[in-house]
């Protein structure tokens, strides 16, 4: 079942039913939460490269999005098995889902666009001499060459406040298309003000 009011695109305004995750490492967290924004992350496979470079801001910066009262959930497109040796060192909860069942309902696409678009080919680069640098010093192990969910996903970010109000959403054009740490944590302090004026 999909949310979205747009296509296959969710749309800005569209409440969120709660639910319940459960993380990769056995954590049980509830969205929406009450009294604090929740950044949900769509991303692609296991040992994804770009997805790994781009992943590593938001660990740089944990603090300060955890000071802003922001909760991270990362979605993978890969079993918990495999994700749990791959996201060990994440300090924000991982996701496991395979069948893409919340890929669909959120309306995440993939395509050959995700790797195509020029603009992703520096960060593909970049992602993957990083990676490689990390296996060959045995911090990382490989990715599977045949990924679970293929290598075409495009990744997509959504803000969801404590009554479960999508406050602000990005649908990537290619692999490497998302939020920064300090696009999000400015659309966090935008949504908040937009949600206490629909509240009052």
């Amino acid at each position: 079942m999909s949310l979205s009011t747009n296509g296959n695109r969710l749309d800005p305004d569209v409440l969120v039913p709660e639910r319940e995750f459960v993380t990769v490492a056995g954590e049980k967290l509830r969205v929406p939460e009450s009294g604090q924004l929740v950044h949900l992350q769509f991303r692609r496979f296991a040992g994804c490269p770009v997805c790994n470079l781009h992943l590593r801001s938001f660990v740089q910066r944990h603090d300060e999005i955890a000071g802003a009262g922001i909760r991270e959930v990362v979605f993978f497109h890969s079993s918990a098995e495999e994700l749990r040796e791959h996201v060990s060192g994440l300090p924000f909860a991982v996701v496991a889902d395979p069948e893409k069942r919340f890929y669909t309902e959120f309306g995440v696409e993939a395509g050959r666009r995700a790797l195509l678009d020029p603009r992703a080919w520096g960060p593909i680069l970049r992602g993957v001499f990083r990676s490689l640098g990390q296996v060959l010093r045995r911090r990382a192990p490989l990715p599977k060459v045949n990924p679970e969910g293929g290598r075409f996903g495009l990744p997509a970010d959504f803000l969801i406040d404590g009554q479960g109000r999508v406050i602000a959403s990005h649908y990537g054009e290619h692999v490497y298309d998302q939020w920064s740490v300090g696009e999000m944590l400015a659309l966090a302090r935008t949504g908040r003000s937009s949600s206490a004026k629909i509240g009052g």
